[in-house]
Order: structure tokens, then sequence, then C-alpha cells
């Protein structure tokens, strides 16, 4: 697992000594710093997913779209748990900077940091607390040691326990909620009730759930509706004009930020009314008055909200823009499976995904994660369009199919056709993109699961989005698989085996888009020794592509009927030009003469080789040479030569292996230098792994990196 040392916790420490424990070591902990909320995720046994266990200061539902997480997540909580570190985000600009898509989501004035629950072999998982949007940028030395040291004896305890099987016990309550629906527990005294009573203007008390605990006369009769009627629901629960998302944004904004917040609404027919709310870390307090001079505004119609604890519609807006963002960051078909693997899966509770794709006619597994025997997932492959199963149903009909147990599934498709996996329940999602199907997505379940219509809402929305990426995705990969083929058609195959020296190369691509590179390398025989020669056209396109292709072609050409080394640079720079191409080139070109142990040099514009001697020092030539390549036809480049003893070697290469954003060139290239000298008595083919491993294994290459190795040999 990245990012965790040893190993992540065990199964029995999921939640071994219950929720109590991490409540309580929660609320010492906000308490400690006074944060005004926080959460405790714990690390699921044997699964990358993050799940939280407890929250305290805000209702749960504004965390849903983070309930369960993959460990891969781009969340402060997921990085703290795989980094093993502090992270600190001071506001809502460094939040929309380094985590946009949980800006996007929760946009207001808030500071949050999150720690791993982690001793020196365990992670057990991590923690968040927040503070008001006040808070300094900087997070104090006490509060950073505090929560350091909380973190670490949660993660302690944990591991003490994690032997034992104790059940876990209900959460409690860590909102400091007042019971609903008595004045003399909200306001405290009969006298303060009968005060608050006798205002002109509307007051109500709402605890974090958005529940209203106390209204006076004032507010029921400003709002049209009985006090009877307010109590123990949400606001815009129980007041149709007041159902939309944007007067409960105002609510989340005030609580999240602890700063005064505000919204005018209309109350039906034309009573415009001004809402100023209040907070506070138990709640809220909502102070309403008649708005006296309103702008005409178009509002939302009466949109009824299910009573009970389903999640509200804001909370499933935020989900699907979550996921949305996580979308969006998908580059290929393994992005989108890896994206719906390790953040769709986990928010919605699922624990594998098989996605699959249309082709000639059958559905083709593009790939999976979840399932213990992949052998399993070999039965989707293959499907014909024609075959009776949920998956193929779902991908004809455009119609999301949801199975909440395995007897629901074989009671609509025999077992022959349910291709039975080893789960429990499944939700099979069409893909349908512009109007046409793509494939299916499929969900599944390790225990039976009830598919609420709330959360099928949110699946089916989330099935378009991942269908929109899939299509994208695919042809993604069909151009860079063809934009790749190109490149590597242009560039040698082998390197021909020549007299007295021994030759190496590599080549990488850029990682970033879908481009290729004019980046060439070649060897050439000649009578009595070899040409080689290494450039880099301008830019990253087919034309850069296919210019690179006329530019070897014509070294070669120009090599094999005799031309010195400073005419075969000359002729190239004329023929560029002659081109037409706007582009320029860098260019390396030598001619080999190992029987005399000499090399003959011309260079345009190029990063200077390196030379290895055999006592193991290392030089970086300084070659004569002239302008790149298609600037001046009549440029003149001047030759060096330089002495090849046996044991030598010539290290030529294109400016990506050195040039890195952030990072001096000069450094670099005493680097590539040290690397060199280190490995130098390697064989060829080590030597060259070992000067592009650092770049073989990033993430991320801006340019593309050529490499080319000659050794002269006795």
């Amino acid at each position: 697992m990245v990012g965790v040392s040893d190993g992540q916790a065990p199964a029995a420490s999921r939640a071994p000594v219950g929720r109590p424990l991490l409540s309580l070591a929660l609320a010492a902990m906000m308490d400690e710093v006074r944060a005004h909320s926080g959460a405790v995720y714990l690390l699921w046994p044997d699964q990358p997913v993050l799940e939280m266990a407890v929250m305290a200061g805000l209702p749960r539902a504004f965390a849903a779209p983070w309930e369960r997480v993959g460990l891969s997540a781009a969340i402060p909580v997921a990085d703290a748990a795989r980094e093993r570190r502090l992270v600190w985000v001071s506001g809502e600009e460094e939040m929309a900077r380094r985590y946009p898509r949980l800006a996007v989501v929760l946009p207001y004035p808030f500071a949050l940091a999150a720690l791993p629950v982690a001793t020196d072999t365990t992670v057990f998982g991590a923690v968040f607390v927040t503070w008001p949007g006040s808070h300094p940028p900087e997070l104090s030395d006490h509060e950073r040691d505090h929560l350091t040291a909380a973190c670490r004896r949660l993660a302690v305890r944990l591991e003490r326990a994690a032997d034992t099987s104790l059940p876990l016990a209900p959460e409690p309550d860590l909102l400091g909620n007042p019971p609903v629906g008595g004045a003399a527990g909200t306001l405290g005294t009969v006298e303060a009730t009968r005060m608050v009573a006798r205002l002109p203007y509307g007051l109500c008390s709402l605890d974090l759930h958005g529940r209203v605990a106390f209204a006076n006369a004032a507010a029921a009769e400003l709002i049209g509706e009985p006090v009877s009627r307010l109590l123990g629901h949400q606001l815009w629960a129980a007041v149709p004009w007041l159902n939309d998302p944007v007067y409960e944004d105002r609510y989340r904004a005030a609580l999240m930020s602890q700063q005064v917040a505000s919204f005018v609404a209309l109350r039906p027919p034309g009573d415009w009314l001004s809402f100023r709310l209040y907070p506070s870390t138990t709640g809220l307090s909502v102070r309403i008055t008649r708005a006296r001079a309103v702008a005409q505004m178009a509002t939302a119609g009466p949109r009824p909200v299910a009573a009970g604890d389903t999640p509200s519609r804001l909370v499933t807006i935020s989900q699907v823009l979550s996921l949305a963002g996580a979308l969006t960051e998908a580059v290929g078909v393994q992005d989108v499976v890896q994206l719906v693997a390790d953040e769709i899966a986990p928010a919605v509770g699922a624990q594998a995904v098989v996605v699959l794709a249309t082709r000639a006619g059958r559905l083709h597994v593009l790939g999976h994660r979840g399932y213990p025997d992949p052998h399993v997932v070999e039965r989707f492959d293959g499907i014909p369009l024609t075959e009776q199963t949920p998956g193929v149903h779902a991908l004809n009909s455009g119609v999301p199919a949801f199975f909440d147990s395995r007897a629901q599934l074989e009671h609509l498709y025999p077992a022959r056709h349910a291709t039975p996996d080893g789960f429990a329940a499944w939700a099979y999602l069409p893909l349908i993109a512009s109007g046409r199907p793509v494939g299916t997505c499929v969900l599944a379940y390790a225990e039976p699961h009830a598919f609420p219509t709330e959360e099928r809402a949110v699946l089916t929305s989330v099935g378009g989005l991942i269908a929109l990426a899939l299509e994208r995705a695919l042809l993604y990969d069909v151009k860079h698989q063809l934009a790749h083929g190109l490149q590597a058609a242009l560039l040698p195959h082998s390197l021909p085996p020549l007299p007295g020296v021994a030759a190496a190369a590599r080549y990488l691509p850029a990682t970033r888009g879908m481009d290729i590179g004019g980046d060439f390398y070649d060897l050439v025989p000649t009578a009595g020794g070899a040409a080689a020669v290494i450039g880099d056209v301008q830019g990253h396109n087919v034309t850069a592509a296919g210019l690179m292709g006329q530019l070897r072609t014509a070294v070669r050409a120009y090599t094999t009927v005799g031309q010195a080394p400073e005419q075969v640079m000359a002729s190239t720079n004329r023929l560029l030009i002659d081109l037409g191409a706007e582009l320029f080139a860098s260019c390396l070109y030598l001619r080999l003469d190992p029987a005399h142990g000499r090399a003959v040099m011309a260079r345009a514009g190029h990063p200077p080789p390196l030379l290895l001697r055999p006592d193991g020092r290392v030089r970086v030539l300084d070659l004569a040479g002239g302008p790149l390549l298609g600037i001046d036809g009549s440029a003149v480049y001047p030759t060096t030569e330089v002495a090849l003893t046996p044991g030598s070697v010539l290290v030529l290469y294109t400016d990506g292996l050195i040039e890195s954003p952030g990072i001096d060139i000069e450094e670099a290239l005493a680097g590539l230098g040290q690397r060199l000298a280190e490995a130098g008595e390697l064989p060829l083919d080590r030597l060259a792994d070992v000067l592009v491993g650092h770049l073989a294994a990033a993430e991320e290459r801006l340019d593309d990196v050529a490499l080319l190795l000659l050794r002269a040999e006795q």
C-alpha cells in the first residue's frame, strides 16, 4: 500500500475499542486547540479505504461525499494517512489551489489540519479538525504539537486494543444539541422565554443539523407556520418556500466559517423576509425580519423534501460535484477505472467495480478492482450484446439496474446469465455518452444493500459522468497509441553492431498530454567507423515528429555520400530551411574513428556531451558549434576533435534528461556526471538504465528524453 510503511490496521482494529473512545479522543483534541469541528477516519482492513468513524461539531451530512474515501484520493485526510504527515490548509484560497474538488463542494472560509493516526509500524487512519476562517494563516506550535501527540496516543491505544473484539457502541452526540421541542431546554429559564416571545422580530434557534429547537411567536407569524409545525424539523424542510439549496447553503456557510450569514427569501405571494444567521459551535440563532426594499428576483417553486434521515438535496449535489471533479482529472481509460475504484466505489459503499466497454458487438473488460479472484471477472469479458445478462440489458435499454440481493438478481436472471461473482448486491449503470452506448459500470457490494431513491438518482448521475469520461479516455488512448506508434516507427528499432564501438540507447516519451516529440537519434555504419547523431526538433506534435523523421533520413543520406561532419550539419540546416516548416532543431553529429582513437564532432545549439575516461573522470566537452538548425541558411558549423581511448564512454542526450522545473541546469548536469562516474563500469545497457532511471520512474515527464551511449573498445 502506497505510503503505509509496514502495514495497515488489522481487521480487529477497525474500531476495536468502540466509538466512545474515538469520540472522547476527538472531543479532547478539539477542545485543546479550540477547533470547531473534526472527524476520525479508520482504515479498512485489507483495503486502501478510509471510513469516517465519528464526527463532531458539524452535521455528518456535511461530509457525506467523503464518508468513505480511497487512500489515494486527493483530499487532506487521505494525504495525511498515505504520506504519514500533517496537512495544513490555511483558508479557502489555499483549499481552492491545493484541493479544488473539495473547495467546489465547501466554498467557505475555514482552516483545516489533517493528521495520520499511526504508530511507527501501522497506519490506523487519520483525523481532521477545522477552525473558522479567522484562524491565523499558520498553525501554532502548541496546536501542531498537541494534535500530533493526541493522534499518536490514539494510535497507540488502537494498537493495544487490536487483539480485542469489543462491540461498537452507538456514537455519542458530540454536536452539543439541545433536546428538541422544549423551550426550557433551549433558553434555560421561563423568564428568558417570555422575554424572547415579546420581541417584535422573529427569532429561531437551530441545532447543528438545522432543526428548529425554538421559535418565538413573531417568527411563526412571519414564516406563516405554527410553532408546532416548525419544532424538530429542518427549517427548509418544514417551510416549502424555503426549500431551496441556496438557503441551505447559507446555513452550511455559517456553520463552516463560524461567521454571520444572511439571505433574503420571498414568502408567497409577495412578502420578502430577511434571515440573518448567527453561528456558534452548538448551533445557530436566526433573526427574521421583513425586508423593506428588495430587488425583484426569480425564485424556485416549492420542492418537497422527504422527512427522516435521508440526505438533503444539497448533500446529493455535493456528492455529484465531488465525483464530477474527480472524473475531469482522468486522461486515459485506466485513469477512469482507477478513479471509479478509488473514489466513486468507496463513496457509495461498493467493494468492487468492473468497467466494461462495447466493441464488435460484445462487452469487454477495460479494468476492475476489488475482486479477490481475478478469474471471476473473465466471465464478463466477451459477452455478446444479444446475451440476456443484467450488464447487457442495462446497456441496451439505457436503464440502470439495482439488485438488493442475490435472490433478487437470480429471480430475474437465471444463474447461467447472472454472472455470479461472490458478491451480494449490485448496481449496473449503463454508460451512455453523446447519445450512444459506451459500456457498463458494475458496482458490487459484499453485503445485501438497499438502494433508496436518492442513492439511485446519484448513481444514475454518476453513471453519466463516467460515460463522458470514458468516451473521452477511449478517444485519448486511441490517439495516444497512434501518435506513439508513429514516433516509434521513426526511431531506429535497434542499433547496428559496429567494430570497435559498443552502443546503447534509450527513449522516454513525455507523460503530459498525448502529444509526441521530436527527439531523435541514429547510428550509421561508415567505412572504418560510424556516424552518430542526436537531435531535438522544436514542438510536441505530429509535425515535429514528421520533421524529425525527415532530418534523420537526411543525415543518413549525407553521411552515406561521404560528407564531412561540418558539411552534414550545413546540408541538414539548409534542408530544414527549404522545407519551410518554421521549426528549429538542435543537433549533435559526430564521426567515430575507433582505429585511431578519435571522434570529430559538430554541434548546432545542442547540449554538450559528456565523456567518461577510462580512469573514471568525467568531462563536459566544450565543443565549437553553430546556431540551431533552421535559422540561418549560411550558418557554419565548425568541428572539434576529441580523443577517444579504449574504455572511454561518450554520453549524447537531449535536454529532457537534464531540464526540470525548479532545478538549475548546471546542478542537473553535475548530477548526471556524478551518476555516470559511479556507474561507468557497468555494461552499457545497465548504464543507460541508471542514467534515465530517475525519469523512467517519474509519474510526470514534461519533455521527451533521448540518450545514446558509445563506448570505445579494444
